[in-house]
């Protein structure tokens, strides 16, 4: 069966910030490779290259060139982080979008709808909260069943005390939806239990990975040799979800016991200044490291040379950056309350506020340089199955059982 899937999504690299994007690209490429044609929405510019299969479009390009105004918009926004980056924004898309984060959200809407009359797609998938509006208004429009993708949840991103506007938001796109994808059982489970979605509209498909295995041993094994100090990774957004806040208490209790151990926290994110003073406060400032935003090559530069990961995530959907780690031959220590840790086994698993076993866990891996090793031995078969590939061709059967 031939399917044209009217995808909207919100980032798609380089855009990107977090892992909605990479996990955005990563279906798409599997869909193309599992023989569905895509035409993707995107709020900004694209360098995205098209193919015979994908189409690309996006406001700022097709309907007004000095709308750049879309590309500030970030699904890991609420009102506050938004009126921020309205602050950076040209007058003159302030005055046409205003600063307000429901009024762009609509504009958006309302030009992606406009746009896609002529797409006559056999299905629209669209992923997160900011796209609801615009993927149930096409839906209605083609008449053809609507997909929602949840890669994360207003609960996820504020650690249960959302903005109440999102939330709402995203429970109507929920309800709107004719099926709806989870990222993992952890994220099915928020749904069912705080979004009152009935178990049986939700399908689980794991992200995939497009990483390929690094079958180096861990730095650990060899730092001795190179006069190298000890190093654990901290690398995601400096928000409350992903726990920076865990891993400085994390931090501080290894240095008491290990004081050569650096720590470097790569990401950026609104609570940079307030980790800086926590790391003041716990007398960290000369073992940690701020790197900032960092590319994917330093980033697999840092997975490298790191002797240890630690994902202390307070509620995590996935954690593809995880699966990155191992991938490089990294050992990782997980939040349990994450979606990762339902498909990778050899990783410590620790609750996020358990900070004093995360350092242990830490600490074993430090001096244990075997069980480092053992730790990502199961890389190569973890990630062989979860190919994008594999998991775009769950989301293809989805689609045909909705057309059919």
């Amino acid at each position: 069966m031939d399917i044209h899937t009217l995808m909207f999504g919100w980032e798609y690299p380089p855009h990107h910030l977090g892992g909605l994007g990479v996990a955005c690209q990563g279906l798409v490429q599997g869909l193309l490779g599992n023989g569905v044609q895509v035409t993707l929405v995107l709020p900004h510019p694209s360098n995205t290259a098209e193919t015979a299969d994908m189409h690309v479009i996006t406001p700022t390009e097709t309907l007004l060139k000095t709308v750049h105004v879309l590309s500030f918009l970030s699904p890991y926004d609420g009102h506050v982080q938004f009126r921020k980056r309205a602050a950076n924004m040209p007058r003159e898309l302030t005055e046409i979008y205003g600063a307000d984060l429901p009024q762009a959200v609509l504009h958006f809407t309302a030009m992606s709808v406009e746009m896609t009359k002529d797409t006559n797609p056999d299905i629209v998938h669209c992923h997160d909260w900011m796209t609801y509006g615009a993927a149930a208004q096409a839906a209605a429009y083609h008449d053809v069943p609507l997909v929602a993708h949840i890669h994360a949840t207003e609960l996820d991103r504020t650690h249960f005390h959302p903005n109440e506007w999102i939330f709402a938001a995203e429970r109507r796109g929920l309800l709107a939806a004719d099926r709806i994808i989870a990222v993992s059982n952890y994220t099915k489970q928020i749904l069912t239990t705080h979004y009152g979605i009935a178990p049986d509209k939700i399908s689980v498909v794991h992200n995939g990975s497009a990483t390929c295995t690094d079958t180096r041993p861990p730095v650990i094994a060899s730092q001795a040799g190179e006069g190298r100090p000890p190093m654990i990774l901290f690398l995601g957004r400096l928000t409350i979800q992903k726990g920076p806040m865990q891993f400085l208490d994390m931090a501080a209790k290894v240095h008491q016991l290990r004081p050569d151990v650096q720590f470097i926290m790569a990401g950026e994110g609104g609570m940079i200044g307030e980790i800086m003073r926590r790391a003041c406060e716990l007398r960290l400032e000369n073992v940690v490291a701020f790197a900032g935003k960092v590319s994917n090559d330093e980033a697999e530069r840092l997975y490298r040379q790191a002797s240890c990961f630690v994902m202390p995530s307070l509620s995590e959907p996935f954690g593809l950056v995880a699966l990155e780690a191992i991938a490089h031959g990294t050992p990782a220590i997980i939040s349990k309350q994450s979606g990762v840790s339902e498909v990778v086994g050899h990783a410590f698993k620790v609750d996020f506020w358990d900070t004093e076993k995360m350092a242990d866990c830490a600490l074993t891996i430090l001096r244990d340089a075997p069980l480092a090793q053992q730790l990502t031995s199961e890389a190569p078969r973890v990630l062989q199955h979860l190919t994008w590939i594999n998991q775009a061709s769950q989301v293809r059967s989805i689609y045909q059982d909705l057309i059919q």
